[in-house]
C-alpha cells in the first residue's frame, strides 16, 4: 500500500475548529498525518472530531482548547502533540481574527492590542515553543504561518490586521535564519478573499460574488485550497522552501489596483470596533460619530 504524502508526520494546526484550520485539519489527516486541532471555540474543535471519526480518522486526531494569546495555553498545547504522538514535525500557526477596524483616529488602543495579541503575540509563542520541540526532537520539522495579502499592500485589510499580517511575514523570515541550522523551515502563506465562515457569515453567495469581483481567477479561493499549500509547505517537496511567503489569492495582488475598487478596506467609514471572528466571542460595534463611541448591539456573527 502507498504511503501518503504526510504519513508519520504529527501536526498541529491552531484556530483548527473553522474555517482554513478546519479545512487543514481534515487535509492533513487525509495524507495520513496525525493531528493536534487546537481552537478557543471548544465546541468548533470538538466538532471536526465528528467529521474524522466518520472518515474513520479519529485514532490519529488529537483536539484541544487553545487560546495562542496565552503563551501556558500554546505550550499546553505543544506538549500535548509531543505526549499524544511522540513528536512535534508540523506546526501551522493559523488561528486569527479579523481584529480592530476602522479610521486610525478612531481605533481604541484596546482592540489594536487584541488584534496583535492573536495575530502576532500567537505566532511567536507557536514559534518558540513548537521550535523547542522540535530541536529536542532532532529530526527538523516545518512551521507554517498564516499571514494575508493584507501584509504585503495596502488595501486589503484594516490598518491593525495588515500591520499584524506583515510582522508575521517577517518574523517568519527571521525565524527561518535562525532555525534553519536544526533543518527547521519557517514560511507563511498569504491568502487573499477566501470564502470561510469567518468571512460568509452565512452568506456564501454574497461571499462568492464578492472574492470573484477581487481577482482575475474565475474561481473562489476555499478553505481547501489554503489547506493544499499548508500540506505542500508541511512535507519533503518543500524541503528547500524556508523563509518564503506563499501567496494564494487567485492572482490578486499580482492585478494590483485592478483587483480593488472602491475606498481601501482600511477605512471603514462610520464604524470602528474590533471582529473576534470565529472565537465565539461577541464582536464590539461602535458608531465613530459618537463621543464616546456607542457601542452597538451586535449579535456574535456580525463584524
Amino acid at each position: 500500500m502507498t504511503s501518503t504524502p504526510l504519513t508519520g508526520r504529527v501536526a498541529l494546526i491552531t484556530g483548527g475548529g473553522s474555517g482554513i484550520g478546519r479545512a487543514s485539519v481534515l487535509r492533513f489527516l487525509r495524507e495520513g498525518a496525525a493531528v493536534v486541532a487546537a481552537d478557543v471555540n471548544a465546541s468548533s474543535a470538538a466538532s471536526v472530531r465528528v467529521e474524522a471519526t466518520a472518515a474513520g480518522w479519529s485514532d490519529r486526531l488529537h483536539v484541544v482548547r487553545a487560546d495562542v494569546s496565552s503563551e501556558t495555553d500554546v505550550a499546553d498545547m505543544v506538549s500535548a502533540a509531543v505526549e499524544t504522538f511522540g513528536c512535534l514535525d508540523i506546526l501551522f500557526n493559523n488561528a486569527g481574527v479579523g481584529g480592530a477596524f476602522g479610521p486610525l483616529t478612531d481605533v481604541v488602543a484596546e482592540d489594536w492590542d487584541y488584534t496583535f495579541d492573536v495575530l502576532v503575540r500567537g505566532v511567536f509563542f507557536g514559534l518558540k515553543h513548537g521550535a523547542k520541540a522540535m530541536r529536542a526532537h532532532g529530526q527538523g520539522g516545518s512551521i507554517i504561518n498564516t499571514a494575508s495579502i493584507a501584509g504585503l499592500a495596502a488595501g486589503a485589510g484594516a490598518h491593525a490586521y495588515s500591520a499584524a499580517k506583515a510582522a508575521v511575514i517577517n518574523l517568519s523570515r527571521t525565524a527561518a535564519v535562525e532555525l534553519a541550522p536544526h533543518r527547521i523551515r519557517v514560511n507563511s502563506i498569504c491568502p487573499g478573499y477566501i470564502v470561510t465562515p469567518f468571512v460568509h457569515r452565512g452568506r456564501v453567495e454574497d461571499a462568492t460574488q464578492r472574492a470573484m469581483s477581487q481577482q482575475p481567477w474565475p474561481d473562489p479561493g476555499l478553505p481547501d485550497d489554503v489547506a493544499a499549500a499548508a500540506a505542500f509547505l508541511g512535507g519533503e517537496d518543500s524541503k528547500f522552501i524556508t523563509g518564503h511567503a506563499l501567496v494564494v489569492d487567485g492572482g490578486r495582488t499580482a492585478a494590483g489596483a485592478a483587483a480593488n475598487s472602491g475606498p481601501p478596506s482600511t477605512d471603514a467609514g462610520a464604524l470602528v470596533g474590533v471582529n473576534k471572528g470565529s472565537t465565539g466571542e461577541r464582536a464590539i460595534v461602535r458608531f465613530r460619530s459618537e463621543p464616546d463611541h456607542a457601542e452597538v448591539a451586535t449579535p456574535n456573527d456580525q463584524p
